[in-house]
């Protein structure tokens, strides 16, 4: 063999090395979330050997990552055509065809990919199954079944074994998962991923400090990687809705932590929307406007940018502008809209329904703009509808307007927040639902009395006592509410047994409890109503309850003018 044709082995092994580790370090950068980065890899290492199927695979799944789909279909339709290993990219259309909900379609390019495979080769396997793990309809199943197949062939190897993780992970099989990212941390300690996957499992079961100590042990391994930045960011929001005493201190730090892991990033529109996203659940909505008007400035057309300036619009005081916004997201992304955008239109419809006016007297003046008021409500309650945990969210919301002593519309804030059972304010919002309603109607006349309104105010304290018993005021509040009941001996009744369920209560409670000024008074209350009822059948009865009046209050004159009747 001549010294030229040795020189030009030895040329093409070093351009196959060198297109080897270009290909490694965008798989790096891509698992560093890097996009952009990995991207530029990508697009020069394919300029320098284009005929290299995989490494097209790899760049259009980049771009799925990003959804953007048509730049991957493009990518993957180039990449069937190369000299060496085109049948990889079929696999990429495969995932594009699950994204499209063509499960069929699927198959056909699955098995195309396949045709060309040999018995020992796993790759193949490997990348169907983590087609079908990340596609945005997965298939955890399938994924799993091409995965084992991969695993009999590829026992030990980490990138199956991180895969499988994934895999297991979204079926729900938590132990197995944790198992496999295990196994592809000890067989690889340079696969971060897999150790950054057991601290978030750990993270899922509450363990915080081991979450903690497990992404701090990679970036004191790998000071760049971003990604347990990120997750740092995340356990310590978890951990601080988990510990109320520390949630502002640990809020801060989550919020300080994803700033890290953007630093890290290549600041892509995808990393910053995630960054929005995670600002939204911390609630930094100052931060949030900051990133939303950034964005909106890179990218005029992304409608989710929209939803982020009214978000934040909203809860920085602008209501005007939330409206705006948010409007003008629903017109552009129908498809797209969620519960909590509902939910924030209709809080600031409600919020800007509300006019106040200043008095000469320095008391101000509260009036609603009803039309808008109501469009508001609307919203709100269609947004709790399609996600019933946002009941949570409006009990603070519903206190502004029964402060400003605006029952009615207060009313109608509980009213939607009552309906999630689950919700953790379930017990308050219906006591303010019964509250407001009463109240809305305490000053009418007897045939102006909203009797639905009424009805629903006695269902609300109901529901409070069902849920604490010992909640004694929910007792002589729903004897009130009956109380304003008209010609209905039901009502009647009603009032009776709870003023009495009323004095139970409180006489279980204890002599101090008994002795308070506000309860004797109550007690007052409850037996003269009672006394009133039996004087219509039972003197006798209806004297007795007046004698403990008195034993109360001698001068009592609503228990003294009716014994003097009863004579």
């Amino acid at each position: 063999m001549n010294k030229m044709r040795l020189f030009s082995i030895g040329l093409i092994a070093l351009a196959s090395g060198a297109f080897a580790q270009d290909i490694e370090q965008a798989k790096k950068a891509i698992e560093a979330e890097q996009f952009e980065k990995a991207k530029k890899m990508l697009k020069a290492a394919i300029a320098a050997k284009p005929d290299q199927g995989k490494a097209y695979l790899i760049l259009g799944n980049v771009y799925l990552m990003q959804k953007i789909q048509d730049s991957a279909v493009a990518t993957f339709k180039t990449g069937i055509t190369v000299k060496t290993n085109p049948n990889f990219n079929y696999i990429g259309l495969g995932q594009v065809d699950l994204d499209n909900s063509n499960t069929s379609g699927a198959l056909a390019n699955f098995n195309k990919a396949l045709e060309v495979a040999r018995k020992k080769d796993y790759e193949e396997l490997m990348y169907i199954g983590k087609a079908y793990t990340h596609s945005t309809n997965p298939d955890y199943k399938k994924a799993l079944e091409y995965l084992n197949k991969a695993k009999e062939i590829a026992p030990t190897n980490p990138q199956v074994q991180l895969a499988l993780g994934d895999a297991l992970l979204g079926d729900k099989n938590v132990n197995e998962a944790f198992s496999a990212y295990r196994n592809a941390a000890d067989t690889d300690p340079t696969l971060l991923r897999a150790k950054l996957q057991l601290g978030v499992l750990k993270k899922g079961s509450r363990a915080f400090n081991e979450a903690k100590a497990d992404f701090d042990n990679i970036l004191a391994a790998n000071p760049n990687y971003g990604p347990a930045f990120r997750e740092l960011a995340e356990t310590y929001y978890v951990w601080a809705l988990n510990d109320k005493p520390k949630y502002a201190e640990y809020n801060k730090k989550a919020i300080e932590y994803y700033e890290k892991y953007m630093s890290m990033t290549d600041y892509s529109l995808d990393s910053r929307m995630r960054h929005a996203d995670f600002l939204v659940l911390t609630k930094d909505y100052k931060g949030l406007e900051a990133e939303a008007s950034a964005m909106q400035k890179l990218d005029k057309v992304n409608p989710r940018i929209l939803r982020y300036l009214g978000y934040s619009a909203y809860q920085n005081g602008n209501v005007d502008a939330a409206i705006t916004a948010l409007n003008d997201f629903f017109s552009k992304d129908k498809a797209k809209i969620i519960g909590r955008d509902y939910l924030y239109l209709g809080l600031a419809k409600t919020q800007k329904s509300l006019k106040t006016t200043p008095g000469a007297d320095g008391k101000d003046t509260h009036t609603i703009e009803e039309p808008l008021f109501n469009a508001g409500i609307a919203d709100i309650r269609k947004g709790v509808e399609m996600d019933p945990a946002m009941a949570n969210e409006l009990n603070d919301f519903g206190k502004k307007f029964f402060d400003l002593k605006l029952y009615k519309e207060a009313a109608a804030i509980y009213e939607i927040a009552t309906t999630n059972p689950k919700s953790r304010n379930f017990l308050y919002d219906n006591f303010y639902l019964g509250y407001a309603l009463y109240f809305s109607n305490a000053n009418k006349e007897e045939g102006q009395m909203d009797i639905p309104a009424l009805k629903k105010a006695d269902t609300a304290f109901a529901n409070v006592i069902a849920e604490s018993p010992n909640t004694q005021d929910a007792y002589i509040y729903k004897a009130r509410v009956n109380s304003l009941i008209p010609n209905d001996p039901a009502a009647e009744a009603e009032m009776v047994k709870n003023y009495e369920e009323y004095v139970k209560v409180v006489t279980a409670k204890g002599a101090a409890e008994v002795a308070k000024e506000s309860n004797k008074k109550k007690f007052i209350e409850a037996y003269n109503n009672i006394g009133i009822v039996y004087a219509k059948t039972d003197k006798v009865k209806a004297k007795e309850y007046f004698e403990k009046v008195l034993a109360l209050d001698p001068a009592d004159e609503t228990a003294l003018n009716t014994i003097k009747l009863l004579k």
